[in-house]
């Protein structure tokens, strides 16, 4: 029998950073590209922040650029999709059993009635839960949130939730089952169900020492991925790529912090070369860093300069370390 890939810690987060763009920026304009698995929106501006740290020039109003939609997913959270994908990030994560399908449908059904085809704000207090039918997408301000009915996605429902468990894989991999299962909001029964339909398609591995899997056309990505450089300001979903389950390896469940600098006032995460070296949250244009060590005049200057080029609408950004 042959022995699975071993990769260490840093291997696996070197992939992850480099698949999810968080290594060379992307192009101008290629927000599509950079939601690609998602990007969670929570307060203030979350999206916002991570488009910046994945695409080049990146602008105040990416978030509602054309190509991307709005909705609660996966997880249950607001999130910024492709439009093209929509019907991955919906009905992806709709239970297996047809009674429990039935149950979501009639839930999404009374309240598109509801709605009679306007645009409502605040929702519905049952919305998370009927936007898996991929019958309503929701446009969140940071000051209010607005849903409205839309056409279904015209996607086959096993492929959807074949390509959502794909993406999780490719996103968040080295990865296991239960990852899956938190992130995308299928119980553990389904999520188990949709992992064994990928089949050959997953690569058993092992990551210091738990067991766990890749997408088994990504072996030679993970192997070879580069050592990221320069210095980023990441939201706090895009910590759990460091690992924040209670072995610190995988995305979740959990939200073990990487630092302890990180509290209520600075939950995000500085990198710098690829490591987590300080803590930050923001009010309106001041950023406000802690971090954890000496830094470098050049580290200082290009933490700096991140800082101050991102696109909070309407502030002029400023930047206070301690």
């Amino acid at each position: 029998m042959t022995s699975p890939l071993r990769i260490d810690y840093q291997q696996a987060v070197r992939y992850r950073l480099a698949v999810n763009r968080l290594g060379e920026r992307l192009p101008a304009g290629a927000y599509v590209e950079a939601v690609r698995f998602g990007l969670q929106d929570t307060a203030p501006r979350d999206a916002l922040v991570g488009l910046h740290a994945r695409v080049a020039e990146c602008e105040p109003s990416a978030w509602e650029a054309p190509g991307l939609v709005q909705t609660y997913s996966p997880r249950a959270a607001v999130y910024v999709l492709p439009a093209a994908d929509f019907g991955v990030f919906t009905v992806g994560r709709m239970p297996l059993d047809p009674a429990e399908q039935q149950a979501v449908e009639e839930l999404a059904e009374r309240i598109c009635q509801e709605f009679a085809g306007a645009e409502r704000r605040q929702g519905h207090p049952e919305l998370r839960g009927a936007c898996a039918t991929g019958r309503l997408v929701l446009r969140w301000t940071t000051s209010a949130l607005y849903a409205r009915e839309v056409e279904p996605p015209e996607i086959d429902f096993r492929e959807a939730h074949l390509e959502l468990c794909r993406r999780h894989v490719r996103a968040f991999g080295p990865t296991t089952v239960e990852t899956f299962s938190w992130w995308s909001g299928l119980s553990r029964p389904d999520a188990r169900a949709v992992w064994s339909w990928l089949g050959d398609e997953l690569l058993p591995v092992e990551v210091e020492g738990r067991a766990a899997a890749i997408l088994a056309a990504d072996e030679d990505a993970v192997r070879d991925a580069p050592a990221v450089t320069g210095a980023r300001f990441l939201v706090a979903s895009d910590l759990r790529l460091f690992g924040a389950d209670r072995y610190g390896l995988f995305a979740g469940p959990g939200q073990k912090s990487r630092i302890e600098l990180n509290d209520w006032h600075h939950p995000h995460g500085l990198m710098l070369d690829g490591q987590i070296r300080g803590a930050w949250g923001r009010r309106q244009g001041a950023i406000i860093l802690r971090l954890a060590g000496r830094i470098t005049d050049a580290e200082r200057a290009a933490i700096e300069a991140e800082a101050l080029s991102m696109p909070i609408p309407g502030a002029t950004m400023s930047i206070r370390m301690s």
